[in-house]
């Protein structure tokens, strides 16, 4: 007899609507007659070997909708990133248990976790259907149109950076703000979304589509310092040189690396600070700052898209429809028709594991220091409604009297 167990779990960095997916999968899959139990693993996939699991079935369906409503992920999540050898234990851990259904929210390694998983139990004949559900801030997931986590968290940098550019025009300086995204600019450039008069910051916007040059990066600053008297710029965490080395790397004396190796360019100050000294030193500019967002763009609460905390849900609900109606494992897609409206599809997992999208080339300008009113199409609906606005005085001169 099917016991009609289903878990679901989360991975990776959090965002501020992953939580939506999560009750998405809980609410929807109420639903269907046949589920007799949704669990939740703790910390996702080391949860699963772990045995860590918690029952979702018993929580209330407000209390559902008040944790769906906040940031963060509500399982915890984990920087795993699992092998075959993994996988089996993962799969060895859901047959014991009798699960049917496994839900995996997260990016690209995650979606390579459920393919090896649902690989493994095709082998050995169990009936366990696998879907992955996508997330991350990055955007950066082959087959969507966007990625849930992304439209708030780009929405935070573009207030943020719209916040930045008043204070450096009170108080004229060079300002460098450093955003996620090792391999993808579609947050850096959505800073761009901030500006509103013709000499607002970002001035500036380097993503690691393009090979950053050092010396023209300089050039550039002073250029636009000597055009405006100050000069913001946004900068992504992994911009690299002509060799795909990061820069971060080339300008420290010391590099942190992270569990898998890579260079870690998350959580550090270290690349705002080079570049802020190279300028200082370089340029002769005295009034210089820079600022690592980090994580503070992940789960920054009170600043959503209602647009993201929407399909963010939907995608949740979409993922238990396909596993309970459809025939095939896969990773839910969200596919843009109209100006701006969405629908979703389901992709064999194998035309989105281990893959990383990255920015198309109509969104970058052809300077490489800003974004193309393609992008800016492509992004404002996504930033959802109400976005601030900033104002400026009219500044009706007084004519002077003793320095005529």
């Amino acid at each position: 007899m099917p016991s009609g167990k289903i878990l679901v779990a989360q991975g990776g960095g959090p965002t501020a609507v992953i939580n939506q997916s999560l009750v998405g999968v809980v609410l929807e899959s109420r639903r269907f007659q046949h589920v007799t139990r949704v669990y939740g693993a703790l910390h996702g996939v080391r949860g699963i070997i772990n045995e860590d699991f918690i029952d979702l079935t018993q929580e209330t369906s407000h209390n559902l909708e008040l944790v769906a409503a906040t940031p963060s992920s509500a399982l915890g999540s984990t920087r795993d990133k699992p092998d075959i050898a993994y996988c089996q234990k993962i799969f060895e851990v859901l047959r014991a248990h009798e699960i049917e259904h496994f839900f995996y929210i997260g990016g690209n390694d995650s979606s390579d976790t459920v393919r090896i998983v649902s690989e493994e139990a095709h082998k050995a004949g169990y009936p366990l259907r696998c879907i992955h559900i996508p997330k991350t801030i990055d955007n950066d997931l082959v087959g969507s149109d966007h990625t849930p986590g992304f439209p708030s968290a780009a929405r935070f940098v573009a207030q943020a950076f719209a916040g930045a550019n008043l204070d450096n025009a009170a108080l004229p300086g060079v300002y460098v703000g450093v955003v996620m995204g090792r391999h993808a600019g579609f947050l850096t450039a959505a800073a761009a979304l901030g500006k509103k008069f013709p000499d607002d910051g970002p001035h500036l916007i380097y993503v690691p589509e393009r090979t950053f040059v050092l010396e023209q990066f300089l050039a550039d600053v002073k250029a636009v310092y000597e055009q405006h008297g100050r000069c913001v710029i946004a900068v992504s965490e992994g911009i690299h040189d002509a060799s795909g080395e990061p820069i971060a790397s080339l300008l420290a004396k010391e590099v942190e690396r992270d569990d898998h190796g890579n260079v870690q360019l998350s959580g550090t100050g270290a690349l705002a600070d080079l570049l802020c000294g190279e300028i200082k030193a370089k340029l002769g500019i005295k009034r210089v700052r820079g600022d690592t967002f980090g994580y503070l763009q992940r789960s920054f609460i009170g600043c959503v898209s209602d647009v993201d905390q929407r399909e963010a849900r939907e995608v949740g609900e979409k993922a238990v429809q396909y596993a309970m109606w459809g025939d095939r494992d896969g990773s839910v897609a969200i596919k843009r028709t109209g100006y701006y409206s969405v629908d979703y599809e389901l992709l064999p997992l194998t035309d989105v594991a281990g893959k990383t999208r990255t920015m198309d080339d109509a969104f970058i300008s052809d300077s490489g220091t800003d974004v193309t009113d393609a992008f800016r199409l492509y992004l404002r609906p996504l930033l959802g409604s109400k976005m601030p606005d900033a104002f400026r005085l009219r500044c009706a001169r007084v004519a002077k009297i003793l320095k005529p």
